[in-house]
């Protein structure tokens, strides 16, 4: 039985396909895409044209395009992989960022100065090229962003668990990248990117992490919990962080209660536990 492509990782349409598939499927032609950078502060990444939300993209963010329709524009996210569409409006030539926003969020100025009006806010993970520096502020072709929120490009965080413990009480939200609101694999992929270390977009994609540890080893912090459909991220021996329906936010929860939560909302069982 030949298995169907997985959509959100098969960067093609019905007329092209991008480069890295040939060989792989059939298609009337292949392209090895244009590069183009998010210039919104944070755009919906959608299933179709004016679709439904599938994830989230932040400014700064490497897109390839790989076929244009309807003003919008086809491609995947080369932070994940993740295929789908956004509206031509959000994408445009840049250069290449020199840093991240580092902190669970900051906002973009017009001028160095905190009491100015703001012109937008960031989320954790946008990118930006500095082109200099105003005392405490970094000057970016967009306006100025304050230092302390930022880091160099590869310069990474240290801990998942503390990234996204510096989101709790985040509303819950299908789709959501940012501190605006996020859902379950949206806090497990922002936190580990964060750390540099490489995560898939959606909850099933995130099972392939790491290796699987057995029933019988105790969970350790950093340890991801899954359900079918669902993540936690393991906080210590008896806590667990995750962006959830239950409470509508980014919670902490006891692990034990939440296993048993879940299970008797015919959440079904932990599928997987994951050790990175």
């Amino acid at each position: 039985m030949t298995l169907k492509p997985d959509r959100r990782l098969t960067p093609a349409t019905d007329r092209i396909a991008h480069v890295s598939l040939q060989g792989k499927i059939d298609a009337a032609s292949f392209t090895s895409g244009t590069a183009l950078r998010v210039v919104l502060p944070l755009v919906d990444l959608l299933r179709r044209p004016n679709g439904a939300r599938e994830r989230q993209l932040a400014l700064g963010e490497c897109f390839i395009v790989v076929d244009q329709t309807d003003d919008h524009s086809f491609g995947f996210a080369t932070k994940d992989g993740y295929c789908g569409w956004l509206p031509d409006s959000a994408l445009a030539d840049g250069p290449a960022p020199t840093h991240w926003v580092a902190s669970s969020g900051t906002h973009l100025y017009p001028e160095p100065r905190v009491q100015s009006r703001e012109i937008a806010e960031l989320p954790m993970g946008a990118q930006l090229h500095v082109t200099g520096q105003t005392g405490a502020w970094a000057l970016t072709p967009q306006g100025f962003v304050p230092l302390p929120h930022l880091r160099a490009i590869n310069d990474w965080l240290g801990d998942p668990v503390a990234v996204a413990e510096g989101f709790l009480g985040t509303p819950y939200l299908w789709g959501g990248n940012s501190r605006a609101g996020m859902d379950c694999s949206g806090l497990v992929q922002l936190c580990h990117l964060a750390c540099g270390i490489a995560c898939p977009g959606d909850a099933d994609l995130q099972e392939t992490m790491g290796t699987a540890i057995g029933d019988n080893t105790a969970l350790q912090r950093g340890d991801l919990l899954f359900w079918s459909g669902h993540v936690a991220i393991v906080v210590d021996d008896h806590r667990l962080i995750h962006a959830n329906g239950n409470t509508m936010s980014v919670a902490y929860e006891d692990t034990d209660a939440c296993i048993a939560r879940i299970t008797a909302q015919n959440g079904g069982p932990v599928t997987q536990r994951r050790r990175l």
